[in-house]
């Protein structure tokens, strides 16, 4: 495979990655080409040695969609930079997913349980209204008292999302450093 070749599958595997950020991906590959061939290096021999256009593609796409989850953390972008991150191999189906599942299944279950509590007393109106004679004052107290468990609930699910949000990533950071080639000491 020559360069040309090389930087059309490597373009054409990156179609989903902005225009702008894309060239200058492909510029860096193309700088490789160069300091290779001044080298006395052939096309081919500089092809093989990156290795596949498609695989180099996911490693790209996997830091690229990582690095818009960390400087824009929206549930979107989490969710393209889990599947770019399973996107590496099939060892990171099980390694990413199902940390992922677990944490996506607390944050959800506490969301619920916490709009649930404060929700309560608006039930407990509707059913006062709908069934007027088994009130009690017994289920409005405790229906206020969920309604403050239930602030403090989503309170803190709001933290703990945030935290969970970052914390993952990170761990896919790391997991993408990992698969690329193991890990870099920074100084």
């Amino acid at each position: 495979m020559n360069e040309e070749q090389f930087l059309t599958e490597l373009e054409h595997s990156l179609k989903k990655v902005p225009k702008e950020e894309r060239h200058d991906m492909l510029r860096d590959y193309e700088e490789h080409f160069a300091l290779a061939k001044e080298e006395g290096k052939s096309e081919e021999h500089i092809a093989g040695a990156l290795g596949s256009p498609q695989k180099i593609a996911k490693e790209l796409l996997a830091t690229y969609h990582l690095e818009k989850a960390k400087s824009d953390t929206t549930t979107g972008n989490i969710l393209r930079a889990v599947w770019a991150g399973i996107g590496i191999g099939f060892f990171n189906l099980v390694i990413v997913l199902g940390p992922f599942v677990g944490i996506a299944a607390i944050i959800i279950s506490g969301w619920i349980v916490g709009v649930t509590f404060v929700a309560s007393p608006l039930l407990s109106l509707v059913d006062n209204v709908v069934f007027s004679d088994s009130f009690e004052w017994f289920t409005i107290f405790l229906s206020l008292a969920l309604c403050g468990i239930g602030i403090f609930i989503a309170n803190g699910m709001y933290y703990l999302t945030r935290f969970m949000s970052r914390g993952l990533i990170r761990y896919l950071k790391f997991n993408v450093s990992l698969v690329k080639g193991g890990l870099k000491h920074e100084s």
